[in-house]
């Protein structure tokens, strides 16, 4: 309509002061004119639309502890969405060899950088997934592992709200210590040894969940908790300690398998590809929903029945060696579910057996050298 109106006015003037011929010629010029202003019009708004439609559909997400085991998959698989991903690490337990295959991809960057320290960068996502998560590289420098925990957190955190970014924290079911209930839900505070071996990974995990509903409840901060069970799959290292890594690393060389305890003590294994689609979902839920929500698969196995089946698996000689249990080490470990049901659609696809045999040539590669 705004276009219309002075198209007429200037035919009314015209009328007056010019010819038939004259109006007729200078009318059709007219319509021209304003048509293509028009199309012009249409075709600048639909450009404008359309492309940056499929701008802000790719994000720019940094990943930290991009370069471990979680990480290097979390970057894949936002690469195969489409997004531009900057991948930090202090390769302290990550290594080079995960992100190897990501390298060409010209959306995919690296920073070595320790988070215990500020970083200053655009981006529109975070997912905090920096700390060393096994025993044997968190119990190495315990006060380094407390200071990625709670300084990495306040960082990332900070760098959240000034950069407007949403930001995940990658937390552990370490938070439940060793569980009085069983399985275990989000709203069970945990029995957790504040003063232990395991306490610098445990409380770290803890203090990190309180600083992010601070920043919640305070600045209005955009925030997602996973609580993640243990996990298994290609790029573990090889050296870390978990039981899944080190059961095939040992079943694979037939060496003796190291069982601490009696082997009754039960753990849930989820695989690595399950993990990270409930990563993507929490990610995606309304902002409403902060979590903390658990992120494994509820199946229930003692250490005893993995260490079987890893044996035959593996079609191994191993055979299996008892070792005291290790201090503050959990009886149980399951996850209950329910909510990342109801919140994310989510529950885990891969069966223990099937998820197996997807890691099995990872650790038989790396022996081949």
């Amino acid at each position: 309509m705004g276009l219309v109106r002075p198209f007429f006015l200037v035919w009314g003037i015209l009328y007056f002061m010019a010819d038939g011929r004259n109006l007729l010629y200078l009318s059709h010029h007219l319509i021209m004119r304003y048509s293509l202003q028009l199309v012009s019009c249409n075709i600048s708004l639909f450009f404008k639309k359309t492309v940056m439609q499929n701008y802000n559909a790719t994000k720019r997400v940094l990943v930290t502890g991009g370069a471990g085991f979680l990480g290097s998959h979390l970057c894949k698989r936002l690469l195969d969405e489409g997004h531009e991903v900057i991948c930090v690490d202090n390769f302290f337990t990550g290594t080079k060899d995960n992100i190897l295959p990501l390298l060409n991809n010209p959306r995919f960057e690296i920073l070595r950088h320790d988070i215990t320290f500020p970083l200053y960068i655009e981006v529109d996502e975070i997912y905090n997934l920096a700390c060393p998560a096994s025993p044997i590289h968190y119990q190495h420098d315990p006060v380094q592992t407390t200071k990625t925990s709670v300084h990495g957190a306040i960082n990332m955190l900070g760098l959240a709200k000034r950069v407007k970014a949403k930001i995940f924290q990658a937390s552990t079911s370490e938070v439940y210590g060793d569980p009085q209930i069983h399985p275990q839900t989000e709203n069970y505070w945990g029995h957790v040894n504040p003063i232990g071996f395991r306490s610098c990974y445990d409380e770290g995990k803890r203090c990190a969940e309180t600083l992010f509903f601070d920043y919640y409840r305070q600045h209005r901060l955009r925030i997602k908790v996973a609580r993640i069970f243990n996990t298994y799959g290609p790029n573990m290292h090889p050296n870390d300690g978990r039981v899944v890594s080190n059961f095939i690393m040992q079943a694979l060389q037939n060496k003796p398998i190291t069982i601490y305890g009696d082997g009754s003590q039960s753990r849930s294994f989820c695989y690595v590809d399950d993990l990270i689609e409930a990563f993507i979902r929490l990610m995606d839920t309304e902002d409403a929903f902060t979590g903390p929500v658990n992120t494994g698969n509820p199946g229930e196995f003692t250490i005893k029945e993995l260490a079987e089946k890893i044996i035959s698996l593996t079609v191994s000689k191993s055979e299996l060696q008892y070792q005291p249990l290790p201090s503050d080490d959990p009886i149980q470990r399951q996850p209950n579910i329910n909510l990342a049901r109801e919140k994310l659609g989510w529950e885990p696809q891969i069966k223990l057996e099937e998820g197996l045999k997807k890691t099995i040539p990872y650790f038989e590669r790396i022996l081949k050298g």
